[in-house]
């Protein structure tokens, strides 16, 4: 079967062009918007807003109170509370040595920094210059 040739203002159907002999006004680039970082707070404090919903709904729900003893401290507090205070201080033993190693890597890296410069320094010295101690 042939292939027919298309008409001036018909639109084809492998490219959803129209056929050329009609002029077409050029295409506006499309404009995309950067991501900001108050559209990442915005969404961060939505977010936030609907877990501190679930969670008050969690605490009301579970409001059944509780025995609690700790290294011989005893209180009633309700279930859903205790289980809240459960998770964050588990929580809390995960983000504390975390913390502390991504500070350790942090120094470690400001070290390593430091020492490329140096290197880098000296390396581009003429051999008739004096060196020039830098801060420390």
């Amino acid at each position: 079967m042939a292939e027919e040739s298309p008409v001036p203002g018909q639109v084809t159907q492998d490219t959803g062009q129209q056929a050329s002999g009609t002029a077409q006004p050029p295409q506006l680039p499309q404009h995309v918007v950067k991501r900001t970082r108050m559209g990442g707070l915005w969404l961060a404090s939505g977010s936030f807003a609907v877990v501190l919903l679930l969670l008050l709904i969690f605490i009301l729900e579970n409001s059944k109170s509780v025995d609690v003893a700790y290294f011989g401290a005893h209180g009633h507090v309700p279930l859903g509370v205790a289980l809240l205070l459960a998770a964050v201080l588990g929580i809390l033993m995960v983000v504390i040595p975390g913390t502390a190693r991504i500070v350790q890597l942090r120094l470690t890296a400001r070290r390593h920094r430091r020492a490329d410069a140096g290197r880098l320094a000296a390396s581009q010295q003429q051999p008739g210059d004096t060196p020039n101690p830098g801060p420390r």
